[in-house]
């Protein structure tokens, strides 16, 4: 009986020897997650902004190819399951330097952009976000603006704190 239990379990999904599933403790799979929360959060995703995700994943993670189709699945998977932002942003927070913290609230604010249009619900999760992990409000204005002034005539005005 033991042994059909171990062999059940083994047969599940992402369990065979060798392979890695990719779940919302990882760091790179958190970030994904919090993107495409950030990137819904108008409730209007575009092709452009899920282009833009998968360049900054490919460009931030040096992926490519089936390893970054596996890591934008994880990620929006992580997201629809998520019920609140700590369960990313206390993996990102354990994660990454403050420098990489900042970072990570500029890389927020690339996918913001990059429809041409600042919704309050996006400033808002990045906002919060930014608060979880540690970036102050001074820093996350100012790296709103430094990307707002890089995407000229964007639409929408987000609430200056």
């Amino acid at each position: 009986m033991f042994d059909r239990l171990l062999e059940f379990l083994g047969d599940l999904p992402g369990n065979k020897p060798g392979r890695k599933t990719l779940t919302a403790d990882d760091p790179k799979v958190a970030a994904a997650a919090l993107m495409f929360h950030v990137m819904d959060a108008d409730g209007d995703r575009r092709e452009v902004e899920n282009t833009r995700l998968k360049a900054l994943l490919a460009e931030a993670y040096g992926l490519s190819g089936s390893k970054l189709d596996e890591l934008v699945r994880a990620g929006e998977e992580a997201d629809r399951e998520a019920i609140d932002l700590y369960a990313f942003t206390s993996v990102l927070k354990r994660s990454l330097t403050r420098e990489g913290c900042v970072e990570f609230v500029k890389i927020m604010w690339e996918i913001v952009y990059a429809d041409g249009e600042l919704h309050e619900l996006e400033d808002n999760i990045v906002w919060r976000v930014a608060e979880l992990i540690g970036v102050d409000s001074h820093e996350r204005i100012a790296l709103r603006q430094l990307v707002q002034d890089r995407h000229p005539g964007t639409r929408g005005k987000a609430g200056d704190d």
